[in-house]
Order: structure tokens, then sequence, then C-alpha cells
């Protein structure tokens, strides 16, 4: 939709908004609020087209986690033109997975009805976004467009039994906002990660973040340079084969089967292992398995060091549970429990909820991470009042509330680590962008390549290097063109 001249006052009355709509989902960094971009500097840039288009994929095995198996997905592709103030003139693009089982579970809603929600939302984005006549940095467009996001996720949301949640608003969202830096930084001619500084922002971080921020950029938190390469965790879904003996039927595509037989392909040594959460003994007996099947391959190779990720995906009914996981682990493998490098979202996504359920106790063990609950910053601060150490940054929650989010975590002091939605193609360039350029990530979850890698192949033709493991990494050395790298 091409930007028509609108005025402001025009947009914002156009809108889908009412009290009760909006109290519906969770208010944004901006605490609800639409804010005009009133620091103009002669980079800013305005919306002129948006478009946007669905593609389907089927899973070539299924991906279990959080109790459910995933066998599909449909991406949404963006493509964005923007202008500068002195007209020069850029496209941007970006993809996200609409991953409705993990942004919008639902135990009244099914698959389709939460699906075709997030479809619906998008085909209200794309018009709100094309009609904004704002000029500005694509952070604090980002910002200010996330709060009329949300208005229209609870207009759609009047009459179902669950209204669409904040997260999946951002998941949405995720891939116009990435186009709109995509764009930014190829208008300018540079990596957008070299645009967070002073002299494009128009706002310091404290616009956003509060005053603690003041006269802070988010180009504190990204380096100039990308990392030569990036340390891939591999996903172990609670369904995955480990070895032979765990498969029933082969798929038979020429790629590995088992965990077994993608160690030595990859060359890996960090895994993600998905864990059930209401059932202690699988859950151990599962990790003390993956340990079994890693040992077996790596330690003839001469590789001792290798690190684990646990995520429970909200599933542990209290911490006692992950706790004495936790524990039992250790004591049926010590080498097991030393390789735990952190403890993603043990218990419910709803912090507020749930406020009983400390961490305290389990982060003295491990970093405890939070993901499913982190979609602004009073979550980020609930979550380290309830002892969360960590924060899982996803491309997936948009590349502005990655920065922001990503400031607030180097400032509190906390563990940073950049997780997947399954991101193919387009979608997986920009998640491992932000690995590559975010100061402090231990790695990346990149599962794509396990599950669904058609929905990256003409990608993986482009970039061959970036979409090739070698020795448990990627290269992300030419992440260096304009825009994000792409």
């Amino acid at each position: 939709m091409a930007n028509s001249g609108l005025t402001r006052r025009a947009f914002l009355t156009a809108l889908p908004a009412s009290a009760s709509a909006a109290a519906a989902v969770a208010p944004s960094l901006t605490s609800g609020r639409s804010a005009a971009i009133l620091a103009p500097k002669a980079t800013d840039i305005r919306l002129e087209d948006v478009q946007h288009r669905f593609e389907d994929f089927r899973y070539r095995t299924p991906m279990k986690f959080g109790g459910r198996e995933v066998d599909r997905v449909t991406m949404l592709h963006v493509d964005v033109t923007v202008r500068t103030r002195d007209g020069r003139r850029a496209q941007g693009a970006s993809s996200m997975p609409l991953g409705n089982v993990w942004a919008y579970p639902s135990r009244q809603l099914p698959f389709e009805q939460t699906l075709g929600a997030m479809r619906a939302l998008a085909d209200r984005i794309a018009p709100l976004l094309g009609a904004c006549p704002e000029y500005g940095h694509p952070i604090d467009l980002g910002v200010m467009m996330e709060a009329e996001y949300l208005k229209a996720a609870a207009d759609l949301s009047r009459g179902t039994a669950e209204p669409i949640p904040k997260l999946a608003v951002l998941v949405v969202s995720s891939p116009f906002d990435a186009a709109v830096h995509d764009a930014f930084g190829r208008v300018h001619g540079r990596s957008a990660y070299l645009t967070y500084g002073p002299d494009f922002c128009g706002y310091d971080l404290g616009r956003h973040l509060g005053p603690g921020f003041s006269g802070e950029f988010a180009d504190r938190v990204v380096s100039p340079t990308p990392r030569a390469d990036v340390a891939i965790f591999h996903a172990v879904g609670a369904s995955d084969p480990l070895d032979a003996g765990d498969v029933t039927t082969r798929v038979n595509d020429g790629l590995p089967e088992t965990l077994a037989e993608w160690i030595p392909r990859d060359g890996l040594d960090h895994f993600k292992i998905k864990m059930n959460g209401d059932d202690a003994d699988w859950d151990v007996n599962r990790v003390l398995g993956v340990e079994r099947v890693v040992s077996a391959a790596l330690k003839p190779r001469g590789v001792a060091d290798w690190r684990y990720s646990l995520d429970f995906n909200e599933r542990c009914p209290n911490v006692e549970y992950l706790l004495g996981v936790v524990r039992r682990i250790r004591e049926g493998s010590a080498s097991a429990f030393e390789r735990i490098l952190l403890l993603e979202q043990p218990t419910r996504r709803d912090l507020q909820a749930d406020r009983h359920n400390v961490m305290h106790e389990a982060a003295k063990l491990r970093p405890v991470v939070i993901d499913e609950s982190l979609t602004d910053l009073e979550t980020l601060r609930l979550a380290r009042e309830m002892g969360y150490t960590g924060i899982a940054l996803k491309a997936c929650k948009g590349q502005t509330q990655t920065l922001l989010m990503a400031a607030a975590g180097r400032t509190f002091g906390m563990f940073l680590t950049v997780q997947d939605l399954t991101c193919p193609g387009a979608a997986y360039v920009h998640s491992v962008g932000i690995a590559a350029r975010v100061s402090g990530v231990t790695g990346i979850e990149a599962n794509a390549r396990q599950y669904v890698p058609s929905a990256s192949a003409e990608w993986a033709r482009r970039l061959p290097a970036l979409f090739t493991v070698r020795n448990g990494r990627v290269d992300t050395s030419g992440l260096t063109g304009p825009g994000l790298g792409a």
C-alpha cells in the first residue's frame, strides 16, 4: 500500500482502537502510546510501500516441543520501500514463520484458527505500516507502530475465546519491522548494525527504556563487524531419534535422521534438548541418553568440550520440579551436568500469574533464561525480580525489540543467547546476523536445516557458507552487506 500523504491525525483516527480492545493485549514498550517522531534527522525514512505474502512448507520430520508436535510452517514474507527526506529510495525485505503453536498456544482454539488469526493480523499490519506518515529511524518507528499493531490484534480478538497474545503480535509484526531496518541500511549503503548510534538515531535509549538509559544508544550492544563464526545449537526435539535403535520409519531423503548421524556430519558440539517438563524420569533419562550418544560420537575424535541447553518450554509445574530434574542429572552423570550451559523458560510464560515460581535457587546452578515470557521491558524487570538471569533474543520478536532487550539485558548484567523459531531462508539470515553482531552471545539455535530445509533451498544456494555447518559453526564473516546482511 503506497503512502498517500495521510496526516498523522487522519492516520491515528483511522486505526481500530477502543479501551476494551486495548486491554485485551499487554502494553507496548511505550505503554500503549503512539508517539510522533519529534527529533528529525536528515537520515530519517518513511514508508512508501508495504507488500506481504504467505508461503507454506511441510516439515521433513515433525518437531516436538512443549508437549506438541509441529509438522508444517506458514512463512510470512514482507517487502517494503522507503524514502529518505531528500528523496532517495530503497527496498528492504524479511521473512518469519508464523509459529502459532509457540506464539499462540491454545487449549480451546484449533491450530487452523490461531494460524488464521495471525494471518489476518498480518493483513491488518501491512496497510497500517504502509499508511504511517512519519519519518523516523527504524527503532522509533518500530516502537511507535507496535502500539497500533496491539490495537489491531485487540480488534481482531473481539468475540474470541482467547485473544491474540502479545507474543503472537510480535511474531507477526517482526518481518515488517525487520524489513524496515533492512531498507534503512540499504538506503544508506551500509549494514543496518552501523546505523544504531547517534549519527542516525533521533532518540537515545532513554526514550524507550527509561531515564537509566539516557545518553546511550543501541550501538553499544552490537559489534561494527560480525563475528567470524557462530556456534550452532542443534535441536534435539522430544520425539527425535537419538540413534538407530530409536528409528521406526526412515525418511530416506539423504539427510541425517538421528542425533548420532547429525553429529559427525556437522561436527556438532552444542545441543538444545527439548524437555517434556511433566515427566521427571523421562527428562532425566533424555539428557543422560543425549550424553551417551554425544560422548560416543565426540570422544573418539578427541573432543572433550561440548554444551547443552535444556529447554522446558514453560512445562515445569513448579521450580521444585526443575531443581529435582537438574539434581538427578548431576547424580546420574556429573559430566552431563557440567555441560549444561543454561536452563530455558522452565515455568509458565505468564509471570504475573505465576510469581511464586521464583528461580533464585535454580539460577545458582545455571543461568535461567526468559523466552516466551519476554515481550517488553516490564516483563524483563519482573523476570529479574523472580530470579531469571538470562535473556533469549529472538528475531521473531522484531529487530527493534531485540536491540532494546539486548541493551537492557547488558545493563542488567544478564546472560544473552539467540534462539530460533525454526527460521528458514531470510528469517535464518536475520537471526544468525543477530548472533554474529550482539556482544556476548554464546551461540544460536538454528533448527530449520533439520526440519524444513526445503524452505531455505534458494538462500542456501546464494549464501552457502552461512547455511553450511562445519565444526559445529557457521561462517558469519560475510554478513557485512547493506541492510541486515542478506
